[in-house]
This record gives structure tokens, sequence and C-alpha cells, in this order.
């Protein structure tokens, strides 16, 4: 081989299941950590959780064409996202995530280098929680990538529920919405129109990384699931209309958020001004901001959102209150009108 050219990319089909398999159990992430008597290469794990800690466990799909696409996201960015929906979970129980299982599926024809740089950005986003690769499984799939993450926590007390809701709670979110559902609009309108739509290099890169590399609240999790005075907690993956109904039927409450009190960062507002979208419809509908949303004591709220900011950096807003019929959802605008928003993401919606 000349030394110009590039090296012979190698294919799953050439490397096979056990060579992949040997090359995901030689990364960090895979190693032996803390309550990990077997990670990978038996039939199953081995695990220790501490004593008096309860276990929990989320799973969560990623497919191609259904949560990314290539043209836009790259392995890396399929990595981290898959493992970030999966931390924001455990994070809305208020707990400790420790281990994952990860299902791959991809077309025998993808590069080695691909998966490699799945897994790179899969442990970016496992570190700075300390979270092990303990198992999974591997296959080919005959069209698109598709990904399953099993994600292992513990929790030493009380798991926070989306059924604990009272009447009379305040509602209220941490750090800003819509800027996923913004980012994924970037995404589809193309960077290049979208820059010379306007939008800075700064705002761009803000919005296509709350997309492509959403961060899960575990830190600001754990503060509120400690913190006297929360009852009810959950993560806003399918949007804020739809996530706080589940708040609300679970718990047999009803909500009302007003619309103008709504965190939303100004590169939101202005991808909405200059892309023609409805940054407002983003923050309620959109989905994948994976912040926390959080039903409180309002004679706690003040506390809440003081304390959480000095502890993590991050803000908590108060949306609302649960009040009004079980089940139902209402949104106001600044004269207290009722304002149809409709509903967030859902999967099988025809």
């Amino acid at each position: 081989m000349k030394a110009s050219e590039p090296p012979e990319r190698v294919s799953l089909g050439r490397l096979g299941e056990r060579g992949l398999i040997r090359r995901i159990r030689s990364r960090g992430s895979a190693r032996a950590a803390a309550g990990v008597e077997v990670g990978i290469g038996d039939d199953t794990a081995v695990l220790t959780v501490p004593p008096d800690h309860r276990l929990l466990a989320t799973t969560d799909l990623v497919i191609e064409g259904v949560h990314f696409r290539r043209s836009s996201a790259t392995p890396a960015d399929i990595g981290w996202k898959a493992l970030a929906v999966n931390l924001s979970d455990i994070a809305a129980m208020g707990g400790i995530p420790r281990w994952a299982l990860i299902g791959l599926a991809v077309p025998a024809d993808t590069p080695v280098e691909s998966v490699d740089a799945f897994y790179e950005g899969l442990d970016a986003a496992a570190a700075p929680h300390d979270v092990a690769v303990v198992g999974g499984d591997t296959s080919s799939s005959p069209a698109g990538w598709m990904v399953n993450v099993t994600l292992l926590g513990v929790h030493p007390g009380a798991p926070r529920l989306r059924s604990n809701a009272r009447a009379g709670d305040v509602v209220a979110v941490t750090g800003s919405l819509g800027a996923s559902a913004a980012g994924l609009h970037v995404l589809e309108t193309g960077r290049e129109r979208a820059r010379d739509s306007g939008l800075s290099a700064e705002e761009l890169a803000e919005l296509t990384a709350a997309h492509l590399r959403p961060r899960a609240r575990v830190g600001e999790g754990r503060w509120l699931g400690q913190a006297p005075g929360v009852h009810a907690m959950m993560d806003c993956s399918d949007g804020l209309a739809t996530d706080l109904a589940h708040v609300c039927r679970e718990s047999g409450v009803g909500a009302r958020v007003a619309l103008t009190r709504l965190p939303v960062a100004p590169a939101v507002r202005q991808a909405g001004r200059l892309l023609d979208g409805d940054w407002q419809r983003w923050a309620v509908c959109g989905g994948e901001d994976y912040e926390l949303l959080v039903t409180a004591d309002p004679v706690a709220v003040d506390d809440l959102v003081g304390g959480l900011r000095a502890a993590t950096g991050t803000p908590l807003t108060v949306i609302g209150r649960i009040e009004g019929p079980a089940g139902e959802v209402v949104f106001v605008d600044g004269a207290e009108r009722a304002v149809a928003m409709g509903p967030g993401f859902e999967h099988f919606h025809g």
C-alpha cells in the first residue's frame, strides 16, 4: 500500500460477531467497576447492589429513522443519545445510574470504525456518572441501526414517582424547554440555510447539540430526590404536554400551566423567528429536552429553586400548579385564556 493511500476499512461482516465482542470487551467502560463481580464474557453479568438500596431498571430503544437520521447524527452522537435517554429515566427517579447493557444491531457492511465511534460517544455520556457497560448483545440488521440500552441504577431511599403529585402543588421544570425540537428543525432545514437565515454559529451549535447530545439531569435528580417538599418527578422526553398529562393521570389530578412562564432559551426563540418555526409549540410539544418535571409543596419552592441552583447551577422554574379536573392539563396565556396546544410525541399515533 502506498503511503498516500488510506488504510483499508474493515466491515463488521469481515470482523465477525466474536471479533466485535472482543473489541467491545476491551474498552474501558466494559471493564470491571464498582459492584461488578462478573461483567462481559459470561452468560450474564453478576452485580452487587449496596445494602438497603432499591434497584432501578429502565430500557429504551433508539432506532434509525425514528429517533435519529444518519445524515445528521454521527455514530458517536447515536451512542451518546442512546445512553443519555436512559440516564434521564434514572435521574427522574432521583437515582444513581450504575450499569448498562447495550443491544446493538447494524448492517453487516458497517465499518468497524463506526462501531468504535458509537462506543466512544456512549462512553463519553457514561463517564461523568461512572456507569459501566456490563453486557448486551450484537446482531446484524437488514436495514438501519437499532440500539437498545438497559440501564440499572440504585436508590438509597424512596424514588420520586410520577404518581405522587398532590392538589395545590406547584409545577416546575429544570433548565429550559424547546431546544431539542428547535435543533431538529435546524437539522431538517439544513445548517447552511439556517446560518444564511441569520442564526449565529453559537446558536446553531447550542440547538444541534441539544438534539444530538442531550444532557441528562442526573445530579439535579439526585438533589431533588432528596429535597423536602418534592412530591412527583419525571423527565420531559415526549414533550411537556404529554409528560405532564402522564403525571396527572397517574396521580389522579389536573394541572394548569402559564405559557408566559415557560423557560425558553433565546436561541430557541430566534430559530422560531428566523426559520418559520413555532418556538412555543417546540417548548410544549417538542420533546427530547430531558429536563426534569417536578411537582412540589408551594411552601418549599423557594428553597428548592435556590438550593438546586446553588448545588448544581441549574435553574428550576415554576410554570404552573396542580389544580382542576383529574387528568386535564390546561395551558393559559397572559390573560388567563385557555390555549389549545395539542399533544407531544407519541409512537404509533396515526
